[in-house]
């Protein structure tokens, strides 16, 4: 999970910095002051903030997302051992009572017919 995080950081931040590149110009880059060259960086580290930003708030939702399959997957177990359990106590109850209803016809047999 965490290489996953990392490559879509890593994404957003070469999607930033290839976006950040601005074409070819006719006029010399001297031209450009100072000023608007900061200011430039500025919109740049702005929007790479805001990248880094959606990134992790979208991992974190990943993440929940995951624990909350998890959770129901678990629950799902619970639920299908718990469902086993009451057919097993379910069919040897019946096999017990057919093995004592058995015993008891066997039983009455023997009383009513006397023994030679």
């Amino acid at each position: 999970m965490q290489k996953t995080i990392a490559t879509l950081i890593a994404g957003l931040f070469a999607t930033a910095a290839f976006a950040a590149q601005t074409p070819a110009t006719t006029a010399p880059a001297a031209t450009a002051t100072p000023a608007v060259a900061k200011a430039e960086a500025k919109e740049t580290k702005a929007a790479a903030k805001a990248d880094v930003k959606d990134a992790k708030a979208t991992a974190k939702a990943d993440v929940k997302e995951a624990k909350a399959d998890a959770k129901a997957t678990k629950e799902a177990a619970k639920a299908d051992v718990k469902e086993a359990k009451a057919e097993h106590k379910a069919e040897h109850k019946a096999e017990h009572k057919a093995a004592k209803t058995e015993a008891h016809k066997d039983a009455t047999v023997a009383a009513v017919t006397p023994a030679k």
